[in-house]
This record gives structure tokens, sequence and C-alpha cells, in this order.
């Protein structure tokens, strides 16, 4: 299975080089953290098992719900996703500069968002059916673990964890020193935090639900709030420039340590 068409040649450009090659590769790889939970989508799992409740409702709107293995319900918000960029939003792609990368990109708002505004931008994630609507909306997609080798690994100007991504793994510590790794020298990350929870920060099992109470296979998930993301930074190569709040959500701009 071919992981998606590049169709943006201003992206392809700003990542060409060797570090760049097998941008449109066959499949995502199961190797790494990947294989072992969430990766590049926000409910995501490596297993297709685990991305169907989440890829029907990508396909007709929801609603579908992240479930802790306590029991606790979250839905997720798949009519934002898939709508256009709001206030919120807009405040991070005014922070992106250089080639951006959307860990866990969904439906590609965010990507079509900054194509649109003239910037390269990539978006990865592990459902097909998000890559598929990314492209389709004029944003550049891959079927790819963030753990996975990247096109432009150590060139991308931007990385965007939004939409709770930064729970990809269930491990924050982890997936912020590999984003640190995928950034040139002082690029930045903009990530979004539990807005009403600073000092959160939770490691748990859950799955993802449908409306009828099927479920997907259960992956590890995390939960951060802004101030242990500023705890959390130096140990992974990057220093707190900035938060900011829009409305009922937070994010913090993180710039790589020199």
């Amino acid at each position: 299975m071919r992981a998606a068409a590049v169709g943006n040649a201003a992206f392809e450009t700003a990542v060409s080089g060797p570090a760049a090659s097998g941008a449109a590769a066959s499949g995502p790889s199961a190797s790494g953290p990947a294989a072992t939970g969430p990766s590049a989508t926000g409910p995501s799992a490596t297993g297709s098992s685990a991305l169907e409740p989440y890829e029907h409702a990508l396909r007709t709107g929801g609603p579908v719900y992240l479930r802790r293995a306590d029991g606790r319900r979250h839905a997720l918000d798949i009519a934002r996703w898939t709508a256009e960029p709001d206030a919120a939003d807009r405040s991070m792609l005014v922070r992106c500069w250089g080639p951006t990368l959307d860990i866990g990109c969904g439906p590609g708002r965010l990507v079509a968002a900054l194509v649109r505004r003239g910037t390269p931008a990539l978006g990865i994630d592990l459902a097909p059916a998000a890559v598929h609507l990314t492209v389709a909306s004029g944003g550049a997609a891959l079927r790819r673990s963030v753990f996975d080798p990247l096109p432009g690994e150590r060139r991308w100007g931007t990385a965007l964890l939004a939409d709770g991504n930064i729970g990809i793994g269930g491990d924050p510590a982890a997936l912020l020193t590999r984003t640190a790794a995928l950034l040139r020298d002082r690029g930045c990350l903009i990530v979004e935090t539990e807005a009403e929870e600073p000092y959160a920060h939770e490691r748990f099992a859950a799955c993802v639900e449908d409306a009828r109470g099927r479920t997907g296979a259960p992956f590890r998930w995390a939960r951060l709030g802004v101030r242990a993301l500023e705890g959390l930074a130096p140990a992974c190569g990057f220093a707190v420039r900035e938060t900011w709040t829009v409305g009922d959500r937070q994010f913090a701009a993180l710039v790589g340590a020199p």
C-alpha cells in the first residue's frame, strides 16, 4: 500500500536531500516505539483494529470516544478536527515558520491551512482515512509513525502536536525527545496542553469507542499540562519560549536548545 502522494512541490523542495528519501514509501513501519502503542495520530495505535472506530468517525462525522481502562470516557472532537481552523488553531499557524511537520495530522485541517498560507507542510498519521482526507484537502501526508524514519529529519523548522497529540505513545518525554531530533537547530515545537489541569501528567491505557460501544484495540496514551511540560522540556532538548490560551485551549511554544 502506497503511503500517500506528496503533492506539494514546495514541501518536496524544502525537505529534499538524503534524509528525505523514501517520503512516499509503502506502508508504516512497525519497528521502534510505534509498535507498542499509538504513534502518529491522536487516538490511533499501530494495529488496524485500534483504528477502526476512529476511521469510521472520520468518514461519518462521529461520535467517537477515548475510553480509559478505568472506565472514564472522553468525547473526541471530530467536528472541530474536520472543520476549518478556528481562532485557537490560527494562533498556532501564525507561529509556524519554515517547513512544518504536523504529527498526528488527522483529517488535515492544519496542513491544508499552512499550504494555503504558502508554508511547506507535511502531515503524518497512521489512519489511512486521515491521510486520504488530508491529501483530498490539498495537503501532503504520509501514513507513518513519528518514531519511523521520516523525510527531512533535522530540517523541519516547526513541528505541531495539536489536539492532545502530546499523548502519542503514552510517554511525553520520549515523544519530545524524538521530535527534538526532527527539528533543525533552534527549531520550534508547538504543543497543545491540558488547559484545565496545568500540572497534569498522566500515562494510561485507553481505546477508541464508538457510539454503540464497539471498541478498538487498547494502546498507551498520556495527558500533559503546561506546567508539567515546562518541567519535562529541558531534559528532552527544549526550552519553553511562550505559553498562551485561546478560549478553552492552551498552548506552548518550545524552542530547541542550542
